[in-house]
C-alpha cells in the first residue's frame, strides 16, 4: 500500500508563539447558555476596552453576540481563536481549520472538566493578558491527516482536502451484526488482519479519549506518535500499539470482510468504506497549538506559596490524569475512609 501524502515536518511541541499581540480574534462557543451569553459579553467588553483595534470575530450562527462581526473564512485572517465550553467545543473549532494551519486557541471552561480547558473563564483577563503581552506558551497538540483511497487505489473524488482531526479517526461495523475485516499496514508493509469491531488510530491527545476507553495507553501531549487500539478484537493477543509520528497507517477494508466500516473523526460521522476501500492515516502538518494554564503568571501568588513549579513550568496534563482520571485511585472510597475503624 502506498500514500499520497509526504511526511510532515517536525512540529517544536512546546514554545512561545507570539511575536507580536493578535490583531484578530474568533470567538468559539457552544450552546449560548445564560452563563455563556453573559461570560462571552464580559469578553467582548474587555477586549474592546482594554485592546482597542482588535477584531474580534465569530462563526455565522444566528445567536452572533453583539459586537463581534461574522467570520467568513476566505476573507479574515484569525490570530487567537478563544473557545468557551469543553472539549467538544475545542475540537469544533479544530474542524473549522480542518484544511490548514490552526491559530493558537485560548481554551476557557464554563464549568465543565476536560483534558483541553486550562483556564477558567474568571481568568481571562488574566490569560488574555499574557497573551497580548507575549508571554503565552504554547503546546502544539499533534493532529492526523486521513486521505479516503478506492478499490483501485485511486484517491475518492470527493475528498478535495486530507481530513484534519485532533482526536481519533475511528473504524466501526456501525449497526451491522458483523465484525470488520480490516488489513493494517505500516509504512507500506502488512502488519496483520484485524477481525474485530473496528479500529481506532489517535493522537496522544485522543489517548485520553475513545482509545483510553478501548483499553489504549495514556501517551503525554507532547509526544509525537499515533496509538493504534482494536475495538473489541477477536484475537485476545490483538494488543494497542504506539507508532512514531513519522509512519504511515493504512486501513483496507478486506474483500472477505462481511461488513463495510463506518468512519468517524473526532466523533463526527464522515464516510461508509466498503470492501477493498481504504483510508491513510499520518500525522498532520497542522498541529493545533494551545495556549498552557501555566502561561498565567501571578508573582504575588508564588511568593505566597512556595509549593509547586512556577510559571511555564506547571505540567498541565499531570493535573488532568489524577483530577480527571484519579489516576492510580484507592478503591476505597473518602466516604468509606471517613467511616473505617482501621
Amino acid at each position: 500500500m502506498s500514500t499520497a501524502m509526504q511526511r510532515p515536518p517536525a512540529v517544536q511541541p512546546i514554545s512561545r508563539y507570539f511575536e507580536k499581540p493578535p490583531q484578530s480574534v474568533l470567538i468559539v462557543n457552544k450552546m449560548r447558555t445564560p452563563p455563556v451569553i453573559l461570560a462571552i459579553n464580559a469578553l467582548l467588553e474587555h477586549i474592546h476596552t482594554a485592546y482597542p483595534g482588535v477584531r474580534v470575530f465569530h462563526e455565522d450562527r444566528p445567536d452572533i453576540p453583539h459586537g463581534a462581526e461574522v467570520w467568513h473564512p476566505s476573507k479574515h485572517q484569525i490570530d487567537l481563536v478563544v473557545t468557551l465550553g469543553g472539549d467538544g467545543t475545542i475540537l469544533h473549532a479544530s474542524s473549522l481549520f480542518s484544511s490548514g494551519a490552526v491559530p493558537p486557541v485560548l481554551s476557557f471552561s464554563m464549568g465543565t472538566l476536560g483534558f483541553l480547558l486550562p483556564f477558567h473563564i474568571d481568568d481571562f483577563a488574566r490569560a488574555l493578558e499574557s497573551v497580548f503581552h507575549g508571554k503565552a506558551t504554547i503546546l502544539n497538540r499533534m493532529r492526523l491527516a486521513a486521505t479516503f483511497f478506492n478499490q483501485n487505489l485511486a484517491k475518492k473524488k470527493n475528498d478535495n482536502n486530507d481530513w484534519q482531526v485532533m482526536n481519533e479517526i475511528a473504524l466501526h461495523r456501525g449497526s451491522s451484526p458483523h465484525l470488520n475485516t480490516i488489513d493494517i499496514y505500516v509504512d507500506g508493509q502488512h502488519l496483520t488482519e484485524a477481525v474485530s469491531d473496528g479500529l481506532i488510530v489517535s493522537t496522544p491527545t485522543g489517548s485520553t479519549a475513545y482509545s483510553l476507553s478501548a483499553g489504549g495507553p495514556i501517551v503525554h501531549p507532547s509526544l509525537s506518535a499515533l496509538v493504534l487500539t482494536p475495538i473489541c478484537p477477536r484475537s485476545l493477543s490483538f494488543r494497542p500499539l504506539v507508532f512514531p509520528s513519522s509512519s504511515s497507517i493504512t486501513l483496507r477494508i478486506g474483500d472477505r470482510s462481511r461488513a463495510p466500516a463506518g468512519v468517524s473523526m473526532d466523533g463526527r460521522t464522515s464516510h461508509v468504506l466498503q470492501p477493498g476501500e481504504s483510508v491513510t492515516v499520518q500525522a498532520s502538518p497542522y498541529p493545533v497549538p494551545c495556549i498552557n494554564r501555566s502561561s498565567i503568571s501571578d508573582d504575588e501568588l508564588h511568593q505566597k506559596e512556595k509549593e509547586g513549579a512556577g510559571p511555564g513550568k506547571e505540567d498541565d496534563w499531570v493535573r488532568d490524569i489524577n483530577n480527571l482520571l484519579q489516576y492510580n485511585a484507592t478503591f476505597r472510597s473518602k466516604a468509606l475512609l471517613r467511616h473505617s475503624r482501621t
